[in-house]
């Protein structure tokens, strides 16, 4: 009878394969620093918004708060990377139901992280389209997002990222029947 720990020891290639997943450390530990930036630029803004808030006009506001909530969720979509990627290509974070644990890291697979970042990046389209409606009220400004041409190809992208979801999704559910009816 064979012992245990020989089991589970694995052959050298293959360890070298499996310890291999720990070069993704830096390039987590990258989109924390990225993470910090992005926390920067929204005080920044915000301050921005405080110290203007009298001068601006309603338009000025509505185009900075959505600026804000676009950085928001841009850092929404790094945490789900950071702690979803991590947790699913490298190790477990073994939180031990800590009472802050995020509620969805408990399904955390590929497949829920797949469908969690293509939601993620329509909100962030959804964002940046509304943004581009507002600011192109004229058309044919100085920049070129807000040509006519521009905006077009902005909605034909932001349809491509729903019609993207939408096929991910549907294949997830054809992948995993059973678990489609929850």
């Amino acid at each position: 009878m064979s012992d245990p720990a020989d089991r589970q020891r694995l052959r050298p290639l293959p360890a070298l394969i499996f310890a291999s997943r720990w070069l993704q450390l830096p390039l987590y530990l990258g989109l924390i620093v990225a993470q910090c930036v992005y926390v920067l630029l929204f005080l920044k803004e915000l301050w921005h918004l405080v110290t203007h808030a009298i001068s601006f006009g309603e338009q000025q506001i509505m185009l900075l708060v959505l600026g804000l909530i676009d950085v928001v969720m841009i850092s929404n979509l790094l945490i789900m990377v950071i702690v979803g990627g991590y947790e699913t290509l490298v190790s477990r974070l073994r939180l031990g139901g800590h009472p802050d644990s995020p509620e969805w890291l408990d399904q955390v697979n590929a497949s829920v992280l797949k469908i969690k970042l293509a939601m993620a990046i329509i909100g962030i389209s959804s964002i940046h389209l509304l943004r581009t409606f507002i600011e192109a009220g004229g058309l044919g400004g100085p920049s070129a997002a807000f040509t006519e041409t521009g905006v077009m190809w902005q909605t034909i992208i932001h349809c491509v990222f729903i019609l993207s979801a939408v096929g991910i999704a549907y294949v997830e559910r054809l992948s995993h029947p059973a678990d489609a009816k929850h």
